[in-house]
């Protein structure tokens, strides 16, 4: 592997590979066919572009996304690969020469979208150019359980039909068992070595918020990002607007996204997303997927995603550089409502139906765990682990209290009334308040009417979703709540139970937050100012992404080793032999420069 390792660190600026990466590398650069499940920021890339390097001909990269199509190219070119894309962008004349270069062998990598790869001409130019290997990215999208479904990738096992002996590896950050054994069947990769990675992200901090005020909320969490580039993912479009729009009447520079943007504006805002510092993009699941910027420092979540698997895709997005990064959402039990009257009026089949209810309860059942997030999250995806310490749950370990009693009133209190109203008007029979609904139900003459007075409504609004969450109470497409069979031995007497605490969510947030650059005095701001403008000036000339030119990790290292050399600064993860020749020099003079001032 010493031609796989040279690639590495000379064209890519890595020290060594990580994790799996060797092994997956030496199999496919050896003809063989690979599944490779692996975190985001994991180093995906890495396991089909050195392979590429090493085979001759072109890899053909399947990539469901024009952005992260030219991303990718970008990213390649700016390390002196010859990589090109083929998708709606280009002109006819400029397609034409892609197709001559893949022809001649001037390729190393080219990207396509599915529904390219799956033409009839496309097909023919492939069987007259000479390839080195097929990488399907984001593989996950041929799974009709999964959470971004693409028809067009069930057709590509039609690759392997019509060229068996070319290799194959398909990659995703996110699959379960079931979604696994489906990518493997579409995909006909039953002789594919499977490399399943930890999904674990350890720099990422997760914390759960109940729904009070949730604006306030994420203000509150958001003075600890000032200045920092986020995602604040939204349920609907309408939401999406009016928290961009209330954001920047905050001072926060933020952009809307969503399915229903005229394409100019959803381009032109992921472009700002991707070139400027600090945007933060509210937006829904329709961004995100193939977002290669590895400074997202946190990624908000204002509303209950559909599943786990959607959660971590979506959080994945944050620290894919390795620095310190946060996931946080606040929700209530409004969201579980929406969410199961979406997949009641869904109009899918039965069975679909069913999975996806379960996937609801499993992503209820991690925001109502008394225990680390992470271990949760791990459990679900087939993997076990030990606490975290970097969860709000292992950070600020919940109180816990034998609610036996007030479960039982509150049960008593569904029951009484019907076991169809909403959780809000549950809680003010309990309360005891006097509201026209309550008179107009004559539900102040209830028995349980005002019986709970000696518990806070926050707390009552907590205890009903922990009930919702362990199976005790169901709730119908119109919110309303009604018993379970597995409350019968609670209601009854003969089952105590414990549930947590409302958090003081000052306090929960109260635990500093891990600063992905640590700045400790002022020499140290000025030299990493002076970096970051330098790699923006840089940016700006060649038009593309600032952490195209270096990611943030890279330069922290120069701002913790003080390289003075070219050979010192070669030292340095993500510096290899092309860009070392690009910006060395200029990044070596602000180093020196610093150095003599502050000597």
């Amino acid at each position: 592997m010493s031609s796989a390792v040279h690639i590495l660190n000379h064209v890519f600026g890595y020290p060594h590979f990580r994790g799996q990466q060797q092994a997956i590398v030496e199999r496919v650069a050896a003809g063989g066919d690979a599944l490779v499940l692996m975190p985001t920021g994991g180093g995906k890339s890495l396991c089909y572009q050195v392979p590429a390097l090493l085979r001759e001909g072109c890899a053909i990269v399947v990539s469901p996304l024009i952005a992260l199509m030219q991303d990718q190219v970008d990213a390649l070119r700016q390390l002196g690969v010859k990589a090109a894309f083929l998708n709606s962008t280009l002109a006819q004349d400029e397609a034409q020469t892609v197709e001559r270069d893949l022809l001649s062998g001037e390729l190393k990598l080219l990207y396509v979208a599915p529904e390219r790869l799956m033409t009839a001409r496309f097909q023919a130019l492939l069987a007259r150019a000479r390839i080195s290997l097929f990488a399907i990215d984001e593989a996950h999208c041929v799974s009709q359980w999964g959470h971004d479904f693409r028809p067009e990738y069930i057709q590509l096992s039609v690759l392997h039909e019509r060229f068996p002996d070319i290799p194959r590896i398909a990659l995703t950050a996110t699959a379960d068992q079931l979604t696994r054994q489906e990518i493997v069947e579409r995909l006909a990769l039953q002789q594919a070595e499977v490399f399943l990675s930890s999904f674990d992200r350890p720099n990422i901090r997760y914390t759960v918020v109940e729904k009070d005020n949730p604006r306030r909320q994420l203000l509150y969490f958001l003075r600890n990002h000032e200045g920092d580039a986020g995602i604040v993912y939204c349920l609907s479009r309408k939401k999406v607007e009016e928290t961009a729009k209330w954001l920047r009447e905050q001072g926060i520079k933020a952009l809307p996204y969503h399915a229903g943007l005229d394409a100019e504006t959803r381009q032109a805002n992921q472009s700002r997303f991707l070139r400027e510092d600090g945007v933060v993009m509210a937006a829904t699941v329709a961004f995100g997927m193939g977002i290669d910027k590895p400074d997202v420092r946190f990624v908000a979540h204002l509303d209950l995603p559909k599943s786990l698997e959607g959660y971590y895709q979506e959080t994945g997005r944050a620290g894919r550089d390795g620095l310190p990064s946060h996931a946080w959402m606040a929700y209530g039990l409004q969201d579980v409502i929406l969410l199961r009257e979406m997949i009641e009026q869904s109009g899918s089949p039965d069975e679909i139906k069913r999975v996806e209810r379960q996937k609801l309860d499993a992503m209820l059942g991690y925001c109502e765990a008394p225990s680390c997030r992470r271990q949760v999250l791990l459990h679900y995806f087939g993997e076990d682990s030990g606490p975290c310490g970097n969860c709000d749950m292992c950070l600020n370990p919940p109180q816990m209290w034998d609610a036996s009693e007030a479960v039982r009133k509150a049960l008593s209190a569904i029951y009484r009334s019907g076991q169809r109203y909403g959780a809000a008007h549950v809680i003010d029979i309990l309360l005891g308040r006097d509201t026209q609904k309550m008179r107009e139900c004559g539900h102040q003459h209830l028995s349980t009417y005002g019986i709970g007075r000696d518990v806070p409504e926050a707390q009552w609004r907590s205890l009903l979703r922990q009930l919702v969450a362990t199976g005790m109470l169901g709730v119908n497409e119109h919110g309303g709540l009604h018993l379970q069979e597995a409350c019968r031995a609670v209601l009854k007497g003969e089952q105590d139970i414990q549930l947590r605490r409302v958090r003081d969510e000052a306090k929960s947030s109260s635990h500093g937050e891990r600063k992905a650059i640590e700045l400790n005095s002022d020499e140290e701001r000025e030299l990493w100012a002076a970096l970051r403008q330098c790699r923006k000036r840089l940016a700006e000339e060649q038009n593309v992404p600032a952490y195209m030119i270096f990611g943030d990790a890279t330069l922290k290292q120069m701002l913790e080793k003080r390289p003075q050399s070219l050979e010192a600064l070669h030292g340095l993860s993500g510096v290899g032999d092309r860009k070392l020749e690009l910006y060395g020099t200029d990044f070596l003079d602000v180093l020196r420069a610093h150095a003599r001032t502050h000597g």
